[in-house]
């Protein structure tokens, strides 16, 4: 660690932690137990946009802000807004922006502490308005309702936990953030795939869905899934990637986005 980065270090709450990603280019500080930390499904999901990606990109959910950050890092040309309602996360978040570690992009990103479901006017006035976005991101909470006991924590419960009516209510507002032919990326569990492919019906088109698979002979467990408001081109299924060798090392092509800071050719498959 450099004497310039330890020098802005700030004082952590208790049991929260600095991590790395894309292999150093990416400095978060994230909560201890009990609430939800990033991990791969968010290196992934910033991985969607390509490094030449600009104007204003919306990350909803976006937690102590790891796929927010990886955009930045990634696509220098974008600017990136963190939503999130846990003000846990988002304070975390602005620690982050002030860490000398994330100086190459800390100035193109900013966090909005507001209730992505809730009433518009209250969106608007903590700053997001309509058509603002030219890409929105997003790692809803992923669980069913009703499929899994819920954790006893209030905020790890409601970063996990989401019904059918509240993930159609993230993408109203998604559309909502969007200007016309705007791009939406979103990672998911393929089990519920169903119910992200109803919500974005009516809404997006052009729909991208890439399976992600631990291992070569198990199913997949998420999917990276792009979409283009008011889009009418026909839906693609992708040939599945696989994230993890027999030995349980990471891929060559995974190793390259997780540490590397590479890019998902969705548009190609």
């Amino acid at each position: 660690m450099s004497a310039a980065s330890e020098a802005s270090d700030p004082v952590l709450p208790e049991g929260a932690t600095r991590d790395a990603f894309l292999g150093g280019a990416v400095t978060a500080l994230q909560p201890g137990r009990g609430r939800h930390r990033s991990g791969l499904d968010a290196v992934m999901l910033a991985a969607t946009l390509s490094a030449d990606t600009d104007g204003t990109v919306v990350d909803l959910g976006a937690g102590s802000g790891v796929a927010g950050f990886c955009v930045a890092a990634r696509a220098p040309a974008a600017r990136v807004v963190l939503v999130d309602n846990d003000p846990v996360a988002s304070d975390l978040a602005r620690r982050a922006l002030a860490l000398a570690d994330n100086m190459a992009f800390a100035g193109r990103v900013s966090v909005v502490e507001t209730d992505i479901v809730g009433p518009e006017k209250v969106r608007v006035a903590a700053g997001l308005t309509r058509a603002m976005a030219d890409t929105v991101i997003m790692n809803p909470p992923f669980r069913e309702e009703g499929r899994v006991r819920a954790s006893p924590n209030a905020a790890r419960a409601a970063a996990h936990v989401l019904s059918d009516e509240d993930l159609d209510r993230w993408m109203r507002t998604a559309v909502t953030l969007l200007v016309p032919g705007g791009g939406l990326s979103v990672v998911w569990p393929a089990e519920r795939l169903a119910a992200l492919l109803g919500a974005l019906s009516g809404r997006f088109g052009g729909i991208a869905v890439l399976p992600l698979h631990p291992y070569a002979d198990t199913p997949a467990l998420r999917v990276l899934v792009t979409a283009r408001k008011g889009s009418r081109a026909p839906f693609r299924l992708l040939q599945g990637r696989v994230l993890h060798e027999a030995d349980g090392d990471f891929c060559a092509w995974a190793k390259a986005v997780l540490r590397d800071g590479a890019g998902l050719d969705m548009a190609r498959g």
